[in-house]
């Protein structure tokens, strides 16, 4: 049976945002490597300053029309988008890179709480069953099945809590906006504020670093402008929530890389964990029969 070109187009969305999760998984340690290196902030400004200036070039070249409300909500999604940069980063140092990226991964949890308690937004029976195995999955992939709480969990949760707002405000600005200046002004912000922090840590911007040159050439082309200008696109045609458990699967992507190139390996929890994630996107996917429904405030099935 022919499938919906609605059907078509969601389908379309989520491998594209699939293969943009990949891109971030797999660059993670390519990050990491240069980082430590050069200072996040200064890595940032480089890698956000490139993006912006390629795409604000391929939107004047286009003559694509600007319109003032693209500022605005480019500035919203950037100022969150870099806080979630910030928050992550200081979370790292007081806490693991582990339970950074599971307290992190917990915005699949907030992206529907936060929408349908401030925006009304419907949540199925099976994404929420979805949820709830992809949340489990990221504590036992990035956790290894234990966690002691301090102070940068706090900041990791306020790093969740970026994340989950940027991806709900995404899917709600992008619907009535240019994505091309919708993701260049986003990234231009998060250049911008990298670029003040860094020269905050007496860092030179302008400075020619060899040793990150292969870092950035992956991170602009394929982990900013491919991967924003995808989520920005593809959010028209997928839920905030339905997003974020995709994303969910980004831990799982750098595990797998990071067994590739160094060795690294998961465990059983991780692979118990990987396992949920991935159990938890399918289910999230699938028509339950009806009486497991009801009916939501805003008349959809929840």
């Amino acid at each position: 049976m022919a499938q919906s070109p609605e059907k078509m187009r969601r389908l379309g969305a989520d491998l594209l945002l699939l293969i943009t999760t990949l891109f971030w998984g797999v660059t993670f340690v390519t990050v990491k490597q240069a980082v430590e290196q050069v200072g996040v902030f200064l890595f940032l400004s480089q890698r956000f300053g490139l993006a912006f200036l390629i795409l604000l070039v391929i939107c004047l070249v286009a003559r694509r029309p600007f319109k003032k409300e693209y500022l605005t909500r480019g500035v919203v999604l950037g100022v969150l988008l870099f806080g979630a940069f910030a928050f992550q980063t200081m979370a790292l140092l007081y806490t693991t890179a582990s339970i950074t990226a599971f307290l992190t991964g917990l915005n699949v949890v907030l992206v529907p709480v936060i929408g349908a308690a401030f925006l009304r937004h419907a949540v199925t029976f099976n994404m929420k069953m979805g949820v709830v195995l992809a949340a489990t999955g990221l504590f036992l992939l990035c956790t290894n099945g234990s966690w002691g709480f301090n102070r940068g969990d706090i900041l990791g949760i306020t790093c969740a809590i970026c994340v989950a707002l940027h991806l709900i405000f995404t899917g709600r600005f992008a619907r009535a906006s240019d994505v091309y200046w919708l993701t260049t002004v986003q990234i231009g912000i998060v250049a911008l504020l990298s670029t003040l922090v860094a020269y905050g840590e007496g860092s030179e911007i302008l400075v020619w670093h060899p040793e990150i040159l292969w870092a950035l050439v992956i991170c602009v082309l394929f982990a900013t402008i491919f991967a924003f200008l995808v989520q920005t696109s593809m959010q028209r045609f997928t839920s905030p929530t339905h997003t974020a458990l995709i994303f969910c699967m980004e831990p799982v992507f750098a595990a797998l890389y990071a067994y590739w190139a160094i060795g690294e390996r998961f465990g059983l929890r991780g692979l118990i964990g990987a396992v949920c994630i991935l159990t938890g996107m399918v289910i999230s996917e699938i028509s339950f029969p009806g009486y497991f429904f009801r009916k939501s405030r805003t008349g959809e099935l929840d």
